[in-house]
């Protein structure tokens, strides 16, 4: 069984794209569509065993694997000029890494702040500008930044908000700068998302994710492969005039208001494309 993508197989033949944050939940998968539809991919991260299972899997020759902490800039820099000496060229990047832990804003110390906020917009500036000085500036490319569904606030999560949304800032920004040279840079938003993740978090936020869906419009969770479908078309060629925009990939949770119910409802149902995908256990119990 493969890779069921909605987009042609040959999409990106011939291209090389570095996709971080590879070796689990929206990485992985989205590493495995692009190899499905012809991409050599650059697999970024900082555990190489992760990395290196991706790799086992997708079983191409071509999909390459780089141990690197995206908050260090020497060490994105070594690893974007390694990614070009292997591969001669880096055509897109999936601005994917990340990560946060559940907390109020008041029990954040300094050192955890800024650990998250190195992470989710730091390394992804990073990457971005070694990408794009290295590679981009003299042949063009995409770049999709990954962010999150932080529109009103991020209460219990405040530090990853203001970095997501410092993210999306930069998106805009590099779109307008860089758009000289035909780099196009977008942003996707995901919402709930049922990845591998949410088996790391505690059991509290575990036991209440189980009933977050119901403030969801679509009333469900998303699964990897709807959040890897939109960045692929914000990679390819069918998105040639999109820059600076941000895609949504939420159902609806920012739109849902309190003078508007939202009645259960199993109407909506996932695209699953991803043949190696598995709900996290946490969403399983009950």
């Amino acid at each position: 069984m493969r890779y069921r993508s909605v987009f042609r197989p040959d999409l990106f033949a011939g291209q090389t794209i570095v996709v971080t944050g590879a070796g689990s939940g929206i990485g992985r998968c989205t590493a495995h569509e692009l190899v499905a539809l012809g991409a050599r991919v650059a697999l970024v991260g900082r555990a190489i065993d992760k990395l290196q299972r991706v790799q086992a899997e997708l079983g191409v020759a071509h999909a390459s694997v780089h141990s690197c902490d995206i908050r260090d800039e020497g060490a994105v820099r070594q690893t974007v000029t390694d990614i070009l000496a292997q591969h001669g060229r880096i055509d897109g990047l999936v601005n994917n890494a990340g990560g946060q832990y559940p907390t109020p804003l008041k029990n954040i110390s300094l050192k955890g702040w800024e650990a998250v906020v190195r992470t989710n917009l730091t390394g992804g500036f990073l990457m971005a500008r070694e990408c794009y000085t290295q590679a981009m500036e003299a042949a063009g490319g995409a770049i999709v930044n990954i962010i999150a569904d932080m529109w009103n606030g991020m209460p219990g999560m405040g530090h990853s908000g203001a970095a997501r949304a410092g993210m999306l800032n930069l998106t805009e920004t590099a779109a307008c700068e860089w758009a000289v040279a035909n780099v196009r840079v977008n942003a996707v938003a995901p919402g709930y998302v049922a990845t591998s993740g949410i088996d790391t978090y505690p059991d509290d936020f575990k036991k209440a994710a189980r009933h977050i869906h119901r403030s969801v419009p679509l009333q469900r969770w998303a699964v990897d492969a709807e959040i890897s479908a939109a960045i692929v078309f914000l990679l390819c060629e069918a998105s040639a005039f999109i820059t600076g925009a941000c895609l949504r990939v939420d159902g609806g949770v920012p739109n849902a208001r309190p003078t508007w119910p939202l009645p259960e409802h199993g109407k909506s149902k996932p695209f699953d494309g991803f043949h190696l995908y598995q709900a996290p256990r946490a969403l399983a119990q009950d």
